[in-house]
Order: C-alpha cells, then sequence, then structure tokens
C-alpha cells in the first residue's frame, strides 16, 4: 500500500467518510551545499519522489486532530481558538503545531478547525528531510483547503519557523524551499539571501542514487545547532552578519589570527559556497567529471573541516567514488552524524555501484545500506481532490 493509499484508508477509518482533498509535498537530497544556508550561501538539492501525503478536511469548530497512519495511528489534538502549545514529549506532532502557528501569522488570519491523516514514505533520521516534507505539506493542505494567500516561498518560511520554535533546530531554509519550489527534473540553486530559486536542468543520462547509511540521527540531539552557533561567532571575527558574505579569495588574508575551530568552521562554509556555483556551472554545461571533483572536495571539507561525519560513512563514500572513478561523484549529504550519501554518475552506472555496496558495506549493527534511484519530482502539489465529504 503506497503512502497515498494508507493517508486516504487511514482519513476513512478514523474520521468517518472521504477528505476534501490531499496533497503531497516531496523530501530532498542536496547535491551540494551543505550548512550554507543558514550563512547567507547558496545549496544545489533536488526535490526526489519520495515524499510525505496529508489527506485534508475542514472543520466546523476551531479543533485539528491530526492522525501519523505510519505511527500505528498516533493522535495529537488542539484548537487554534488559543494559543498552540509545544509538545515537550509528542514531537511528530510538534511540526504539524508549528506549521498551523506560523502560517496562521503569515497570512494574518485565523486557521479553523482541520481533521488531517498524515502517511510518507521519505525514511526518517535518513538526511532526506522528512520534517520538511511534513511541513511543506500540511501548509500546502491548508493554503488549498482555506484558499490561503500564501506562496510557495512562505509555505517554506513557515515550516522553517515551525522548526526553530516546536522542533527546536535552528535549521537553515534549503529543506523547506526544496519541498516547496522543487521542479522536476531539475536541480534548485538557491540563494539563501535573497530567497531566489534558479531552475538547473539535469542532464537526461545522470543518475542521482542515495545510498540510506542506515546510520540514523536526530538534528536536535546532534551537533547542529553547536555547528550554527561557532558559525556565528566565525562571521563575528569577519564583521558580517553571514560567513557567505566572506569571499573565498579573500578568506587566507582576513582568516589570520582566528582560533583553529573556527577557522576550520569558517573554511567549510566559505568554500563550499564557492564550490556549489561551481557546481551548478558544471551540472549546466553537462560536466559531470567537473560535479565529480567537486563533490569529493565537498566531502572531504566537511569531513576534515566542519566534522560532521562518521568513519563508516567516510568508507561508504570512499568505496562509491572508487567505483564511480572520474564520472561523477559521492559525499555525505544532509545535517551529518549519519543519514545518506548522494552519488551523482552516468546511469549505466548504477548497477555496479549497488553491487559494491551490497558487498563492501555495513553499518555499524551490521545492516546493508538501502540504495535508492531517485526520481527529481516537482515541489509540493494537489495529489487528489476528492469532494467535500
Amino acid at each position: 500500500m503506497t503512502a497515498h493509499e494508507r493517508a486516504l484508508r487511514g482519513f476513512n477509518k478514523h474520521f468517518s467518510g472521504d477528505p476534501t482533498l490531499v496533497v503531497r509535498a516531496p523530501g530532498r537530497v542536496n547535491l551540494i551545499g551543505e550548512f550554507t544556508d543558514y550563512n547567507g550561501g547558496h545549496c544545489l538539492p533536488v526535490a526526489i519522489d519520495r515524499g510525505t501525503w496529508v489527506a485534508a478536511r475542514a472543520r466546523d469548530d476551531d479543533r485539528v486532530q491530526v492522525l501519523a497512519v505510519d505511527l500505528d495511528d498516533a493522535r495529537d489534538s488542539f484548537s487554534t481558538a488559543i494559543p498552540i502549545d509545544r509538545l515537550p514529549v509528542l514531537h511528530w506532532a510538534n511540526y504539524v503545531r508549528g506549521v498551523f502557528a506560523a502560517l496562521g501569522r503569515q497570512v494574518h488570519r485565523h486557521l479553523p478547525g482541520v481533521d488531517l491523516a498524515i502517511s510518507g514514505d521519505v525514511p526518517r533520521g535518513a538526511g532526506l528531510s522528512s520534517s520538511a516534507s511534513l511541513e511543506v505539506a500540511v501548509g500546502e493542505a491548508l493554503r488549498r483547503l482555506f484558499d490561503l494567500d500564501a506562496t510557495p516561498l512562505q509555505l517554506a518560511l513557515a515550516g522553517q519557523q515551525a522548526e526553530h520554535d516546536y522542533a527546536g533546530c535552528q535549521c537553515g531554509i534549503m529543506d523547506q524551499m526544496a519541498s516547496a519550489l522543487g521542479k522536476a527534473n531539475h536541480a534548485l540553486l538557491l540563494n539563501c539571501t535573497s530567497l531566489t530559486a534558479t531552475p538547473v536542468p539535469l542532464p537526461a543520462d545522470w543518475a542521482i542514487v542515495v545510498i540510506d547509511t542506515r546510520i540514523t540521527r536526530g538534528l536536535v540531539e546532534s551537533a547542529y545547532n553547536e555547528r550554527r552557533r561557532q558559525c556565528v561567532e566565525a562571521a563575528a571575527h569577519f564583521n558580517v552578519n553571514l560567513l557567505c558574505e566572506v569571499v573565498e579569495a579573500d578568506f587566507a588574508t582576513r582568516s589570520v589570527g582566528m582560533a583553529p575551530l573556527a577557522l576550520r568552521r569558517a573554511r567549510h562554509v566559505v568554500g563550499e559556497d564557492a564550490r556549489t556555483l561551481q557546481a551548478a556551472h558544471a551540472i549546466g554545461n553537462g560536466d559531470l567529471v567537473s560535479l565529480g571533483h567537486l563533490m569529493r572536495a565537498s566531502h572531504r571539507s566537511m569531513r576534515d573541516d566542519f566534522e560532521v561525519s562518521l568513519p563508516p560513512i567516510d568508507a561508504l563514500v570512499e568505496l562509491s567514488n572508487g567505483v564511480i572513478g572520474d564520472t561523477g561523484g559521492a559525499r555525505l549529504t544532509g545535517g551529518g552524524f549519519g543519514g545518506s550519501v548522494v552519488a551523482v554518475l552516468p546511469k549505466d552506472g548504477v548497477p555496479d555501484l549497488a553491487c559494491a555496496i551490497k558487498l563492501g558495506y555495513r553499518n555499524p549493527s551490521g545492516e546493508l545500506a538501502h540504495v535508492h534511484l531517485c526520481s527529481v519530482a516537482a515541489g509540493a502539489n494537489l495529489a487528489g481532490a476528492l469532494g467535500t465529504g
């Protein structure tokens, strides 16, 4: 049963009748540009063919009832007539609550009650933005259900605010923008200062492979927030608000006197921003060799300067790059400390890569990696309109 079907079945079972509509918002994988978004730089994600489905129907009161089908039909309920509290334990529900609170403020409207059934197929803890997919899907459902005057970018910003205020993760805007604004068969070059997205067409004979390491991590529990604080401190050395205001050509001169840890963090961010712009140019030119070199350099920087990789992941990246050779590359993607590796290579090389990973990699618990050949999907959209319930 697909996630779409599970959402429909869960809604019918628990809320008696059909939803008015079903929406879908995709997860994402970032090709390059890691930890640059909250530093005001560029990143290069794609929306993927894994996502979150939300079945929704308006109520005639202020009560919101939420069903998490994939979590053994866990439920949450709250009122939009009073300030929406953050739950201390029921973490999945905080993403939903946070979107309601943030989106209501953005559109300057009181949001009525609604019944929601949620299901998805983005692996949680795999670095593919299951949380952003959920946030944007909820926002898209509310936008369509109540005819809200909200742009896809506003939905992304509401999702980011939910992360900050309700989930406790001080994330950047990349994940939510990729989910809301994704374009099929294109990467998105995001400028995280101007909040603009430039589609970059992907060559038809290239494959994007996501390798779920089966090493899960939670961004809040990891050192993600710590890294963000370190970047703020490093920016102060340069007397800038955001690290990506520093030009790579000036970095060596301007970084004189920095503490070693701050130097490494800043070097990654400034170099990664430059690599991302170069990568967008390489994709536009169909230059897979150059893209591969940039992806390898990105992983080395994440490993050595930003220190968010782990030895088993480094080994998997080395294995993957050894199989791919000069025709592409692989790197850790996402928030680090687990999650997934992304590889870009010719489509005809995927079977050899998958075979090598099956034979040569196990996570620390002895589990095989999950290898996904991804299609590049569109952003949040209507998956079905069923009537008035």
